[in-house]
This record gives C-alpha cells, structure tokens and sequence, in this order.
C-alpha cells in the first residue's frame, strides 16, 4: 500500500472506472474529430501541467484518430477581484501550423473554469482554428464563470480530491485513483 494513502478519507473513483471513463471519453474524441467538412483534422491534444499528465496518457490510449500531443503551463495567481484572479502562463504554445489546427485542451479539474476559460480564448486570439475542452474531472459546483468543458469525466461533488495526477502541495500525484483528503492534512496548513 502507498504511505500516501494514510492520508485519504476514501476513494472517489477507483482505478477501474477512472479506466472506464478514458475509453468512453475516447470514444466520443474519435467521434467528433473523424472528419469535419470532409476535411481530416489536424488534432493536437494539448495537456495542462502537471496535473493532467496521467489521465492525458491513458485518455491517449484510448483515441484512435491521429493526433499530437502538446503541452502548456499556466497557473493562476492573485486575489480575486471583479475580474477574477490573474492566469500565468509559464510554458507556453508555439505552432506555425496553429490557423490549420484544432486543439482539445487535456484538464485534470475544472473548478472556477476561469484558468480553462482564459487559455481556450488565448489559444483562439493566438489563431487555432478550433479550441475545445476535455476535463477528468467537473466541479459544477465551484463554478464563478460560465464555461463548460464539451467532454466530461465526471461530475463530482465539492472535496478537495488528490491522486492520478492531482495533487496538494506536489504530493499525491502517484495514487492510482482519485481520493479525498482528510481535512486535517491541508487544514493544519491554512
């Protein structure tokens, strides 16, 4: 057993259905990308680090229309105010080919949406020819801007989740499912 997991309250979504969900996830990817206008796609799958590096490689798998993959930093950062907190993009993405190009932003968690909502009309005033969004995971919940993923993995309810590439405080990511934290691991940090 992982040490890490002294820390979970209890298992949200275990290994197996997290597998579950990239297949179907897959499966309505290679739907909508197959053809549009008769004309082949240009896919990138486009992963937001770090945390969506392991639902990325295994929602990979399960896709079957050709793509490549890229990836970006961003993280957001500041107090809220009128208009949100402010995003950073520490890594950012540089294609000449973006005008011919349809991008599907690979998330782990989507909360507030405003992070996912920014970098979807960054990369479209940046030229790509479609932006669109899946996300393992779907906070409703926490939303502050109306922004909706078009594949989602699941709706959950709001906990603070760890694990299969998510984390607190860079810890966590290495479970092989997706748990919540006991509130006194991060409370003691508040």
């Amino acid at each position: 057993m992982n040490e890490l997991s002294a820390d979970v309250e209890r298992v949200l979504i275990g290994s197996d259905e997290l597998s579950e969900i990239a297949k179907r996830l897959g499966a309505e990817i290679d739907a909508d990308y197959s053809y549009i206008d008769g004309v082949k796609d240009k896919l990138v799958l486009l992963g937001v680090l770090k945390g969506s590096v392991v639902f990325m490689g295994d929602l990979m798998k399960n896709i079957t229309v050709p793509a490549e993959i890229d990836f970006m930093k961003v993280s957001s950062y500041g107090a809220s105010t009128t208009h949100g907190k402010s995003v950073n993009i520490i890594l950012d993405l540089y294609r000449k080919d973006l005008p011919n190009t349809d991008i599907l932003i690979v998330e782990d968690i989507i909360d507030s949406g405003r992070t996912l909502s920014y970098l979807a009309d960054y990369l479209l005033l940046k030229g790509a020819r479609s932006v669109k969004a899946v996300t393992l995971l779907d906070k409703p919940d926490r939303r502050e801007i109306d922004f909706q993923p078009q594949y989602v993995g699941k709706v959950i309810p709001d906990e603070f989740v760890i694990g299969y590439g998510l984390d607190y405080a860079e810890k966590y990511r290495t479970l092989p499912y997706v748990g919540i934290l006991k509130r006194e691991v991060y409370e003691k940090q508040l």
